[in-house]
């Protein structure tokens, strides 16, 4: 389905309008990075000002690339260290796009330096960190957007809106959530020495140190629990997600979580290749699993979230939705996904660009830029982001602790009567870097 536009809401209707140029700094310069960035340009009068990446080559390139995007054609500053781009104090808005370890410093950081953020899912890699983020947005007022677009992609808000919003479902007490690419690194690369135009010390960062791997950087760090929550934590979170915002969701009651590497154990990476996940919500459970071999059960929807509702059934996707009535007389509905090939013919040869993805992308943006203009809080607001991230986390942390049952305190921020699991809410930095602190950010 070709749209012309996704409608941004009325108030970011009237920031377009004002024509406020707003001054952004990007953080991380790979795929995903230079994708937001790219978004952010065509749907508002930006000026990019800085970028920061520990890869000189990386960063260079999308310099480049960023100066031939953006309407003064001027080439923004580079940074090696996120920490010098900040104390210039030049900037209004930064993206986030660094590997999943390094969110939670940079986040803080740009709040504490009085700037909005966009920053990728998940928002996290330990639940403490999660809520200190959410905690420095609070304290210093700031607007922060996650990257969850789910809630910006428009089959899905229409489908929100036409089925599960108007009660065509009735109620739903299960949803089945999944992801079965074949998306786990298979190889097993030797250890090497980093290449000359990589940082890796300041790549590692807080993260425990290992030995450089090609694997690592660029782009498949994800195949390593030290820089992410694996699978859980990469696709998980965006279908529980979404199904918490259709829905209304809060936290779980409880989170119970089995897996581990059952098919592929030649490769070197160490996330789990087959997982299930019950995320309990009192009259609604949530089930997860992927796989990251074999057949998906139904091929059209192998990565999605199936809604059984009394009425009905809800299939929703990346790529489409379908809803499929009870009754038998009912209309069934089908939309594919949207594209703005038209509107934005750029996306046609972007490369790496998820073209389905874009338009979700860019209504994304809209809505932060709407939130920053009113102040209030965005669709995929930061507590919002923790939730769903920290929820994926406590899937890992019950699948590590055997499969048994994390009970969730949400005011008290712990799991309930298990101290060997709430000693896990955090990980330990690597020196010189501390921990940040919801208490004292």
């Amino acid at each position: 389905m070709l749209r012309r536009h996704f409608l941004p809401s009325s108030a970011a209707a009237l920031a377009f309008a004002a024509g406020e140029k707003k001054r952004v700094g990007l953080i991380g310069c790979g795929w995903y990075g230079k994708c937001d960035l790219f978004r952010l340009i065509q749907v508002a009068p930006v000026e990019v000002v800085s970028l920061c990446d520990v890869d000189s080559r990386m960063l260079a390139e999308a310099a480049a690339l960023t100066a031939a995007r953006q309407a003064s054609r001027k080439t923004p500053r580079t940074y090696s260290d996120y920490r010098k781009m900040l104390a210039e104090k030049d900037l209004d808005l930064v993206l986030i796009a660094t590997p999943d370890h390094w969110h939670a410093l940079p986040m803080i950081a740009a709040a504490q330096a009085g700037l909005d953020v966009y920053v990728q899912k998940p928002i996290s890699v330990d639940i403490v960190e999660g809520r200190a983020m959410v905690a420095a947005a609070r304290k210093y007022g700031r607007v922060v957007q996650v990257g969850t677009q789910r809630r910006s992609t428009p089959h899905l808000v229409e489908a929100k809106n036409r089925f599960v919003d108007e009660g065509r479902l009735g109620r739903i007490p299960l949803v089945e959530i999944c992801c079965y690419y074949h998306m786990r690194a298979k190889a097993n690369p030797p250890d090497s020495a980093p290449p000359p135009h990589l940082d890796w010390e300041m790549w590692t960062g807080p993260a425990p140190m290992r030995p450089y791997n090609e694997l690592a950087h660029p782009g498949r760090w994800r195949a390593f629990m030290e820089y992410g929550n694996g699978i859980v934590g990469d696709m998980c979170i965006h279908m529980l997600d979404m199904v918490r915002w259709m829905m209304g969701l809060g936290w779980p009651r409880s989170v119970t979580s089995t897996g581990g590497i059952f098919i592929d154990k030649e490769s070197k990476a160490n996330i789990s290749d087959t997982q299930t996940a019950t995320f309990d919500f009192g009259d609604v459970k949530v089930l997860w699993q992927h796989r990251s071999w074999g057949h998906p059960p139904d091929p059209k929807y192998p990565w999605a979230a199936t809604f059984y509702g009394e009425k009905g059934t809800l299939k929703a996707g990346v790529m489409s939705y379908d809803f499929i009535p009870l009754d038998k007389g009912g209309q069934t509905v089908h939309r594919d996904v949207t594209y703005e090939l038209d509107e934005y013919p750029e996306d046609r040869d972007e490369p790496r660009l998820e073209k389905h993805v874009a338009p979700a992308i860019r209504g994304h943006m809209r809505d932060l830029l709407a939130a920053i203009a009113t102040r209030g809080k965005p669709v995929a607001d930061i507590e919002q982001g923790h939730i769903s991230t920290a929820s994926c986390i406590l899937a890992n942390l019950s699948m590590q602790l055997g499969g048994r049952t994390l009970v969730w305190d949400a005011g008290a921020q712990q799991v309930a009567g298990d101290e060997a699991a709430n000693r896990l809410l955090s990980r330990a930095y690597r020196a010189p870097w501390a921990h940040p602190d919801p208490g004292s950010v």
